[in-house]
């Protein structure tokens, strides 16, 4: 009985892990009692991914007929996937109005496929027929509803809303527009390359699916586990140790997870309850855990999926996004670091014992795990294709999966590896493409430069006000958006505002990427912090907010690469302007981040928070003499947090 016991705990895990990732994130809610249809969606997976890396070898198709592939292909999926009702996941074999959907999800969008001259060449001459207005009007409701149900009704009622301003335009005041019938309307969101076939779902079906798909590979490899001990090693030894290894491993596990909350579930099962064992509060553990994971969606070299697109949107080469963004992520990692720092000798909890951290000689033994990773930097940094540094990475890992006898695959299971890889990008795939509506209304009835002129109006010129006003509008939508789908609503609406006042494009696409990752640890809806909390049995709401806590540096970061553009490595970007910015960011945020905690080198009255809060915030601010008058207030409050630490000690040796 107690041999079995282990395989008895380790299932239950896997239980838990489910109904949490079921319970906090969409695309996690799917059915798991198949029967026949299994086959079904086995084939269609393993021969999307197929598809996707025939064609990263040999060569994408035109940008439509790859693109409804991709689509067709994921839609039928979620259809066979994802019941009607999230309560509907747990009944057997698929219904028949759902294989009757899935089957209409792969002819509308084949369709375009097998009649991609004549939707390109005569439709746009002699118009669509009336046939092809069906196509397209069945095949943009098909996409809704695969949407809601994969990722969540918000992206779809935002896409309503634009088709609906699309249709009626010309009675909208202010911001109206002409107006579009319906046929003309649904056939151009459908048959075109610039909505929902637009550069989402393109880059979604070259490079997204790739570094998906690469991601599926290195989870069979084990690399998690490798990150836990490697942070474990590195940081279990110093004060909060625990704390400080699961923000590490989260940060290098979500750079190719791409989802807050899988990264949380996954990495959260294994590092919460770690920190409550160290002496953590179970809040504070699920916090550090949904801050570290959120974030690693900034961290080069992969960063989530939204990079993809910010290259394209931009013109900046992903090779130098992923360069560019290396200093936000190390402040905001660091920020997160000061912070779980501060709790800890707060709460009194040292670091662990030599003994109980992993073996130097075990991790040499699996340094190989590190080359897939190191192949992608490389090749990008090089110069290579996004496309061609994935391709190479994916067949080292998955060659690197058969070194060791627990990773090595039989057919069946590299079969299940390549459907895994499709369903991994169900919700990726839907995302963009509603995204596509989104963006492809804005573009065709010039929404954009309304929206960016009615913000500027609103904060009457005031570019502080701008991106605040920017700043609230990217979290309201990242709490219901996926990253993908947010990074592309904000790039297209409110990024025009903050590039008004000349400021660099990267900068302005920056400022709503962040804002719209941060939205899964703000409060009211912050899935990632309640998936933490489930895992750690604590108040989800006290988890948002001590994530937001933890996460300041998020908030700040952004404001400081818009009005100091060299942490970007823009404008002015020499070392001592660089290094300026940075040492004096980082002294800043320690600060603000002591003042939260409420713990500097000893306890903080109200009175020293305040004060130390403002120091932090003048550190910030890119003006030097400024910098060094909150340098002068913060060093101020460290004189007196000494001073009276040393009483402290000294009465507690007389007495």
């Amino acid at each position: 009985m107690n041999g079995g016991k282990p395989v008895v705990e380790h299932n239950k895990q896997e239980i838990d892990r489910h109904e949490l990732m079921a319970k906090y994130d969409k695309e996690s809610n799917f059915r798991t009692n198949l029967g026949s249809w299994g086959w079904v969606t086995l084939i269609i997976g393993t021969a999307l991914t197929i598809f996707q890396l025939y064609t990263a070898y040999q060569g994408a198709k035109v940008s439509m007929v790859q693109g409804a592939i991709h689509l067709g292909a994921a839609l039928s999926l979620v259809y066979l996937l994802y019941p009607i009702k999230s309560s509907m996941t747990k009944q057997r074999g698929v219904p028949w109005y759902d294989a009757l959907l899935a089957l209409m999800a792969l002819f509308t969008n084949f369709y375009i496929v097998y009649n991609y001259e004549h939707l390109i060449n005569e439709a746009i001459i002699f118009g669509f027929t009336a046939f092809d207005q069906i196509v397209a009007t069945a095949g943009i409701l098909l996409l809704l509803e695969a949407t809601r149900r994969v990722v969540g009704l918000p992206i779809v009622i935002i896409a309503m809303v634009a088709l609906l301003y699309g249709l009626f335009g010309n009675y909208i005041p202010i911001i109206g527009h002409a107006g579009y019938d319906w046929p003309t309307l649904a056939t151009e969101m459908f048959f075109s390359s610039s909505s929902i076939f637009g550069t989402p779902i393109q880059i979604s079906s070259t490079y997204i699916y790739l570094f998906l798909f690469f991601g599926v590979i290195l989870v069979k490899t084990n690399i998690g586990q490798f990150f836990n001990d490697i942070a474990l090693r590195l940081t279990g030894r110093y004060t909060g140790g625990t704390a400080k290894a699961a923000v590490a491993a989260s940060g290098l596990q979500g750079m190719v997870n791409g989802s807050s909350v899988a990264n949380t579930v996954g990495s959260g099962s294994f590092t919460i309850p770690m920190m409550k064992n160290a002496g953590f509060k179970p809040h504070f553990a699920a916090a550090s855990e949904a801050a570290a994971s959120t974030g690693g969606q900034i961290m080069p070299p992969i960063m989530g999926a939204a990079a993809f697109i910010m290259a394209s949107y931009t013109g900046v080469p992903y090779s130098e996004i992923i360069v560019i963004a290396l200093i936000p992520a190390i402040l905001y990692f660091s920020g997160l670091f000061m912070g779980t720092h501060f709790e800890a000798r707060k709460q009194g909890i040292l670091g662990l014992a030599k003994e109980q951290l992993p073996k130097t000689k075990s991790l040499l033994k699996r340094i190989d795990l590190f080359a897939p990773l190191a192949i992608i930097i490389g090749f990008l940094l090089a110069g290579k294709t996004p496309t061609f540094a994935a391709l190479f990475a994916i067949i080292v890992a998955f060659v690197i999966s058969f070194f060791r006898k627990d990773t090595r695959m039989k057919m069946k299971e590299i079969i299940n590896l390549l459907e895994e890889g499709a369903r991994t990008a169900l919700p990726v795939i839907a995302a963009c493409a509603t995204a596509g509506i989104i963006a492809g209304t804005v573009t065709t009835t010039g929404l954009g430069p309304k929206i960016a002129g009615g913000i500027i109006d609103l904060a009457q010129g005031q570019f502080f006000l701008v991106m605040f006003f920017t700043m609230i509008a990217c979290i309201i939508l990242g709490m219901g958006l996926p990253t993908t789908a947010n990074y592309v609503v904000t790039a297209s609406m409110a990024a025009p505002a903050i590039l008004a006042f000349d400021v660099p494009v990267i900068a302005a696409h920056m400022f709503v990427f962040y804002f719209g990752i941060v939205a899964d640890i703000t409060p009211p809806v912050c899935l990632a912090a309640y998936a933490g909390a489930g895992i750690a049995r604590a108040n989800p709401m006290k988890s948002g907010v001590t994530a937001v806590k933890l996460a300041i540096a998020a908030f700040i970061i952004p404001y400081m690469f818009l009005s100091q553009p060299m942490l970007l490595l823009q404008g002015d970007a020499n070392v001592w302007n660089v290094s300026v910015a940075i040492i004096t960011a980082m002294l800043g945020m320690a600060a603000v981040s002591a003042s939260l905690i409420g713990y500097y080198i000893k306890s903080l009255n109200r009175v020293e928070r305040i004060v130390l809060i403002a120091g932090g915030l003048l550190l910030i601010y890119p003006n030097i003499a400024i910098s060094l008058a909150g340098l002068v207030i913060c060093a101020i409050v460290t004189v007196v947090q000494l001073l009276q630490n040393k009483t402290e000690k000294a009465k507690k040796q007389v007495s």
